[in-house]
């Protein structure tokens, strides 16, 4: 299904606050209005600023790695979660203030999984008025036809659905293609890879496929999941829940969130440094031999000393070779 409107993004819907002031109320009742306004008061102010949040984060993130570019046709992947929904979301609030002009087309890969709500998101997508597409392709049999009951049936299926998603964008012109992954999918990536395959390695925020015929952006990802979550919440999006397939629950990545999770309560801001951390490689204090040299490191012991030349007392041991001498670095005039 395919629709051609556009229109402008619907304005938000802010909680109704107050009333007509009832009469021959008690100090009790009004107390309690009083209270009930404040607290409605508070929600709107809390919500106003986890949407500035989020649109700067997302903004943020577009402009360091130059993600939407003027002209682009951004394929946004709409699975029906929570991430996806806020990232059309906000997507389409900075396309009315963007200083470049791109076009956002949502698609939704349909795997004909069981029970699988099919009008929800035709029916939310019409209601904005935003392009889509829905691509029905049943990889939900071949992934059940090839792993064994009882197996996790994630990485086959991911597979299936990026290789889908990657033909497609071809097919309809899109220059970029929006995931929305963010920043605690990434560092839950970081971990997944070092504790279970040995590899340094995450989601980055940009990526060229490696046929090199897409790119792949990630608009949410210095957004936090809470913020994300808090966000859908309010908005009511209609979610679709993620359990529809029967496989397994991912246990890895279970266990990686229960102990970042845990970390942040005993330690909170630990995982936005281990994000930021991402951001700031080192790799000559590594060990990967490909992405430093570290058999030419010749020395130069040319013009002057480094800050950390020693400058107190030595002494040597009995055994030292002939010929050096060891001074006193103090008693030299």
């Amino acid at each position: 299904m395919y629709s051609l409107k556009r229109d402008k993004f619907p304005r938000f819907d802010d909680p109704e606050i107050g009333g007509s002031e009832p009469t021959n109320t008690s100090p009790e009742k009004n107390r309690v209005k009083d209270l009930t306004m404040k607290s409605k008061q508070q929600q709107k102010i809390d919500y106003n600023k986890l949407q500035k949040r989020l649109r700067r984060n997302v903004g943020n993130a577009i402009v360091d790695y130059n993600m939407i570019e003027d002209g682009d046709v951004v394929m946004t992947c709409l699975s029906g979660g929570k991430d996806s929904f806020v990232m059309l979301d906000i997507l389409l609030q900075l396309q009315k203030s963007a200083p470049v002009n791109f076009e956002l087309i949502a698609v939704n890969l349909d795997q004909k999984q069981p029970g699988f709500p099919e009008h929800i998101l035709p029916e939310y997508l019409e209601k904005l008025a935003v392009p889509f597409y829905i691509i029905d392709k049943d990889t939900y049999s071949v992934v059940k036809s090839k792993i064994p009951e009882g197996k996790t049936t994630c990485g086959l299926c991911s597979r299936l659905r990026r290789g889908t998603l990657y033909s497609f964008a071809e097919t309809i012109g899109a220059t970029k293609i929006a995931l929305g992954h963010h920043r605690d999918d990434m560092v839950e990536t970081l971990f997944l890879n070092m504790f279970y395959g040995s590899r340094l390695k995450s989601m980055p925020p940009k990526l060229r496929s490696n046929d090199g015929r897409n790119v792949v952006i990630r608009p949410l990802a210095y957004c936090k999941e809470k913020d994300l979550i808090a966000l859908a919440e309010h908005r009511e999006f209609p979610i679709i829940p993620c359990n529809l397939c029967g496989s397994q629950e991912n246990l890895q990545r279970q266990s990686i969130k229960v102990m970042l999770q845990d970390w942040e309560k005993q330690h909170p801001g630990r995982v936005e440094n281990i994000f930021r951390s991402m951001q700031n490689i080192s790799p000559s204090q590594l060990a990967d031999v490909h992405l430093f040299d570290f058999d030419q490191l010749p020395i130069s012991r040319e013009g002057e000393k480094a800050g950390y030349a020693y400058q107190g007392p030595v002494v040597s041991s009995s055994n030292i070779q002939t010929g050096v001498q060891i001074i006193d670095a103090s008693l030299v005039e």
